[in-house]
């Protein structure tokens, strides 16, 4: 759902208005609630409500959904502004969440790649789930929040933000390769990994251990055997996990070839490599 937001040029504003937006925005880290605004002002909902309204149509705040807006920069002719900092947003409207998937591996340099999109992993169950706020698009994967570990704080201005550490992103990945782009992708960013200084193997083994997926180490010691072979040790423990079934290196892909001794569905041209 793509969400439409009325342009309105920037007017001028009043003392008392100026003071109060003043008080706003000094109290505020990025985003703006009705919440926000009434503890603030000392006023009720209802009109802190009404504030944030003649602000947005005055053209000194962005409306980003019902009730939540974004200050609009002096030097902008429009409140038609992109989101400054998708993350501040992200935070704000899915947590419990973190930032995980291609989005974390960018952060941790884990990729070359640039994707626009931003993936958040969230506790929440929206029904619109890869919603478009100020043309910045985000694509939401539920998580349970026992399974929210691996994190680690990242500052943006002044909020604090979670991200998924570097081992954590690589296990997501192998959860869902989807969420690293596809398993061209995902291999290329375990390899990354392993030549980061990032690298710790066994934390990533107890990862897995604790969210018990058994496809992250059906995938995961398949491609290390392929392209990291000098992994033995982990190589082998991920051998000793395997669990009933077959998985597929990529759902999305026509996976045509088993390897039967990882039990992992593969297309033809991975069985070659």
């Amino acid at each position: 759902m793509h969400i439409e937001y009325t342009v309105a040029e920037l007017t001028g504003i009043g003392k008392i208005d100026r003071e109060r937006l003043t008080a706003i925005l000094r109290n505020t880290k990025g985003t703006i609630s009705v919440a926000d605004a009434a503890s603030i002002l000392g006023v009720d909902a209802s009109n802190a409500a009404k504030m944030l309204s003649r602000w947005n149509k005055k053209g000194w705040m962005s409306r980003i959904r019902r009730g939540l807006y974004i200050p609009v920069p002096l030097d902008s002719l429009t409140t038609d502004i992109p989101l400054e900092d998708p993350w501040l947003v992200a935070d704000r409207l899915f947590s419990p969440c973190y930032i995980g998937g291609w989005s974390a591996a960018e952060y941790s340099d884990l990729t070359e790649q640039i994707f626009s999109t931003i993936m958040v992993m969230t506790a929440q169950k929206p029904r619109n789930r890869n919603p478009v706020i100020k043309d910045t698009v985000f694509m939401l994967r539920t998580i349970s929040e026992n399974a929210m570990f691996g994190l680690k704080p990242v500052w943006r201005g002044q909020v604090k933000i979670s991200v998924s550490d570097p081992t954590r992103t690589i296990l997501d990945i192998l959860v869902d390769p989807g969420l690293g782009g596809g398993i061209r992708s995902v291999n290329e960013m375990l390899g990354n990994y392993l030549r980061s200084k990032s690298k710790n193997l066994d934390l990533l083994i107890q990862y897995g251990d604790r969210l018990g997926n058994g496809a992250i180490f059906k995938r995961l010691g398949f491609l290390l055997e392929k392209f990291a072979a000098q992994e033995t040790k982990v190589i082998e423990n991920c051998f000793l996990r395997l669990t009933a079934g077959n998985a597929k290196l990529d759902p999305t892909l026509n996976n045509t070839k088993l390897i039967t001794k990882w039990r992992l569905w593969v297309p033809e041209n991975w069985k070659r490599r």
